[in-house]
């Protein structure tokens, strides 16, 4: 199992984001996580990569995790080829051919700050697939883009799942790139309060 996570409270201040979940995810699954805005999926995802320690519970990972978060996380300083290179261990061909599989061939010497936001978040994309990993964590890595380029990315993400079988965790507002990507779904809703 790649994957398994209890987390019993997850509070900020007095207040519980998240409450009673229990789940594992194996190589090769797809979890898609959907809810409103501010209902813990975010904070979901940085507990499950280590990012948040700050809860009640514990999450067992095995193997190497990439994550794509909501905003691109790029070092403005590196070229698009080094963003890739210096963070996946991959050499200068391996890294263009993953610029390339994301529709930015070409731009390797590029910064991020030269890159639109559509052309960033493929950044992040091609980064995390570059990566290999047996754990993949994606925070609603398409938002923003186009309609085609969305559906470009889609089927990218599908043959990446399907070639490298990590465990991954999707959260998503989009019910249909759920139904798409995801072998199961989780939803999150908001606690009433008393």
């Amino acid at each position: 199992m790649s994957l398994q996570v209890v987390i019993r409270s997850k509070r900020f201040g007095a207040t519980d984001v998240l409450r009673d979940l229990a789940f594992q995810v194996a190589r090769g699954e797809v979890l898609a996580v959907l809810g409103p805005s501010g209902v813990g999926k975010s904070t979901l995802l940085r507990i499950l990569a280590g990012l948040d320690t700050a809860f009640d519970g514990q999450v067992r990972r095995e193997g190497r995790l990439a994550m794509v978060f909501q905003e691109p996380t790029l070092m403005p300083w590196r070229s698009a080829l080094d963003n890739l290179r210096l963070t996946t261990g991959v050499n200068a061909q391996q890294a263009e051919a993953a610029l390339s599989r994301v529709g930015l061939a070409g731009k390797g010497a590029l910064y991020p700050g030269q890159l639109s936001l559509g052309q960033q978040r493929r950044l992040s994309l091609a980064r995390a697939y570059a990566a290999k990993p047996d754990i993949l964590l994606l925070d609603e890595p398409f938002v923003s883009l186009d309609p085609a380029l969305v559906a470009d990315m889609l089927a990218l993400t599908e043959s990446v799942i399907a070639e490298q079988r990590p465990a991954t965790v999707f959260v998503t507002h989009a019910r249909a790139e759920a139904d798409r990507l995801a072998t199961r779904q989780m939803m999150l809703t908001a606690q009433a309060s008393a």
